[in-house]
């Protein structure tokens, strides 16, 4: 007689997750601290950024700062179209990350358009926005929008990727730097956004992503030294004074933009400097 051969307990299923990660610096890092939070439903793994990781990104922002700004306008304005035509490259996928259905492809769309519209207000600010004075004297004098630096943004939780977006596109047409803080609880767009950035012309350092506690970061951005502005776009009223009180060491900019198309969305986190020159010289 053979011998009866009994199969194998099959072995589990292992719920292997994945782990995306914070994009700081050009590059995709994990979260200094190695803490994550589930989103999508416990699918995946959301790194939680930590008071070190917004240093982190804060000190990229700086130093990237000048090169982004004393790049010329026009160059600024193809590098912001470039990661529209990444994005639109990548328009299943947000389409996927967003729900699906038409809601989240008209989203990933009025996207790609928001960052069209302010690729072409790069070159045409300081005409625009800017002015010769009457001067009762042999002079010239011009005042212009000059770039305010290093931009912190709270992003909207909701739409995740249209609603950090269009308050990054004005700031980064002004020829701003910034640290953003992607949706809390919709993580995922705003990560994978960071994808499409790394596959464009942006330079290294000029946009970072964070994910993580809304309530546990905005104090360190807001109280950061080096942080020129903040865009409170996602706050609440009581998050709005907090962030005023933490400003107020070092005269921060706040703004608090609808995240409408608009010339004032950028010139609101730009400063106007005016210059005198001698006619004739």
């Amino acid at each position: 007689m053979s011998a009866v051969r009994s199969t194998p307990p099959k072995a589990p299923e292992l719920d292997i997750r994945k782990t995306y990660k914070l994009y700081i610096d050009g590059k995709f890092v994990r979260t200094e601290s190695g803490r994550t939070y589930q989103v999508a439903g416990g699918r995946v793994n959301a790194p939680r950024g930590s008071r070190k990781d917004v240093r982190n990104a804060v000190a990229a922002a700086r130093k990237a700062f000048d090169g982004w700004s004393g790049r010329t306008a026009y160059n600024r304005g193809q590098v912001i179209y470039r990661i529209a035509e990444m994005l639109d490259a990548r328009r299943g996928e947000f389409v996927s990350l967003l729900g699906k259905g038409p809601a989240a492809e008209r989203e990933v769309d009025q996207a790609v358009d928001s960052l069209v519209w302010y690729a072409g207000w790069c070159d045409k600010l300081h005409a625009v926005a800017g002015t010769v004075n009457p001067v009762a004297g042999p002079y010239f004098n011009f005042t212009f929008p000059e770039p305010t630096g290093v931009v912190g943004l709270i992003a909207p939780e909701e739409p995740a990727l249209l609603g950090l977006v269009r308050h990054l596109a004005p700031a980064l047409c002004g020829g701003n730097v910034i640290v953003a803080l992607v949706s809390e609880s919709q993580p995922l767009a705003g990560l994978v956004f960071g994808e499409a950035l790394a596959t464009s012309d942006v330079p290294a350092g000029v946009v970072n992503l964070v994910s993580g506690s809304h309530s546990e970061l905005l104090a360190i951005l807001a109280g950061h030294m080096d942080v020129n502005a903040i865009d409170v776009a996602a706050c609440n009223d009581s998050e709005v004074k907090q962030v005023q009180l933490l400003a107020e060491a070092n005269v921060k900019r706040i703004v608090r933009s609808d995240g409408t198309h608009s010339l004032e969305a950028i010139t609101s986190l730009m400063e106007m400097k005016t210059v005198w020159h001698p006619i004739g010289h």
